[in-house]
């Protein structure tokens, strides 16, 4: 049921979606190897956690955490190899979290807003929690972690919330975010001219329709787009309108290529303050200086590195065209102001963002860098 929102004479930005299970996943496993549990953040917001059983006992852990505005769906892929299928042939656990941000939550377009604090300082560590009270302390948790995922891990790992993570998989960005001009510049201003009219930048072309308040979005992505359909104009040649790009679009299967919309959600607008703060710290920075419920956040991450207590992989495609070399960058930083840590940068040849989860030969050329990791500190 859907219920429009009474805002007076105003139109009304968000709707209010009842329900509070997040989506079925689509996989390709047994229904008895799929665990859905019901976990909520330590500010009591219903979040979604999924365990996949192996049928073997005291394998390595290893949590997965999605990007803003994806879902655990994004390891999940049917049509491909995808990473579930990659660690359980290896002799691992996976555990996926839908942290607050996932397409898959029945409020991700109309639940209460938030800000990345809230991931690190919730969302992450009650997963870790609840892991670790089900695995016990004697086998390792590792994460794999995508783009605002990661990035909101960086804050929980410096804040002490995550401790004793036998090691950490960062793709795209982590401490030291680093976004092109053109993207900085579209995103402060994206930010101020449409705050008023709309609070979500769709994806999917044939929920909004021709004549609605987002053609211009997308007309504006199609702009020398290769590709016709919207959806992927809008993510592909304009990453919701900033300009970037999030996959190189030739790594994508045609099925994968068709689940775009299902895979990647509406990106809140009211982000945009924090993640505009945190673009120009070139650093993860804490967004609430006021609340002292957030103090056990640092106020900049990269400042607090020396608080990670665990090996690091940090990954990127090399035609990134979102977060650029954020990765590389970050690798750099570490060796000049941590030189103590033990942090890897590889860089994946013909890679973009997502794709390097989504991407047809991802297993081929993306998951082996993983494995190797895991093996080597298991």
């Amino acid at each position: 049921m859907i219920i429009k929102a009474n805002t007076g004479t105003r139109p009304a930005l968000r709707r209010t979606r009842t329900g509070t299970t997040p989506r079925p996943l689509r996989h390709r496993l047994g229904p008895a190897a799929v665990e859905e549990i019901p976990l909520h953040a330590g500010d009591g917001v219903r979040l979604g956690l999924t365990r996949v059983d192996s049928g073997e006992r005291d394998r390595p852990a290893v949590l997965l955490l999605h990007g803003h505005t994806a879902s655990a769906d994004m390891f999940l892929l049917p049509e491909t190899r995808n990473l579930v299928d990659v660690l359980l042939d290896d002799g691992y656990e996976p555990w996926l979290l839908d942290w607050r941000g996932s397409c898959r939550l029945p409020y991700n377009e109309t639940g209460g807003k938030y800000t990345y604090d809230d991931v690190a300082l919730y969302d992450i560590p009650a997963a870790v929690a609840h892991i670790r009270a089900r695995i016990g302390a004697d086998r390792p948790l590792f994460v794999v972690a995508h783009c605002i995922g990661s990035l909101t891990l960086s804050l929980s790992m410096t804040a002490g919330l995550v401790p004793g993570l036998a090691g950490v998989v960062s793709q795209g960005v982590f401490l030291t975010p680093k976004l092109a001009g053109r993207t900085s510049l579209r995103m402060t201003l994206a930010g101020e001219l449409l705050k008023s009219r709309i609070d979500h930048i769709p994806v999917d072309f044939r929920k909004v329709g021709l004549w609605s308040k987002y053609t211009p979005l997308f007309a504006l992505a199609s702009r020398k787009a290769d590709c016709p359909d919207p959806t992927c104009q809008i993510l592909h040649n304009s990453a919701w309108g900033t300009g970037a790009s999030l996959f190189a679009h030739e790594n994508l299967t045609d099925a994968t290529h068709d689940r775009l919309a299902e895979l990647l959600g509406p990106a809140p607008l009211w982000i945009l303050p924090h993640l505009r703060r945190i673009e120009l710290a070139r650093s993860v920075v804490r967004w609430d200086d006021t609340d002292h419920r957030y103090r056990a956040l640092p106020p900049n991450a990269l400042d607090a590195a020396d608080h990670i207590d665990t090996p690091l992989l940090l990954l990127s495609g090399s035609e990134n065209g979102l977060w650029l070399d954020s990765q590389k960058l970050c690798e750099q930083v570490l060796a000049h102001r941590q030189p103590q840590l033990d942090v890897t940068y590889r860089e994946i040849p013909g890679y973009g963002h997502l794709d390097t989860f989504i991407g047809r030969g991802a297993a081929l050329d993306v998951f082996g860098h993983i494995l190797d990791f895991l093996g080597s500190r298991r």
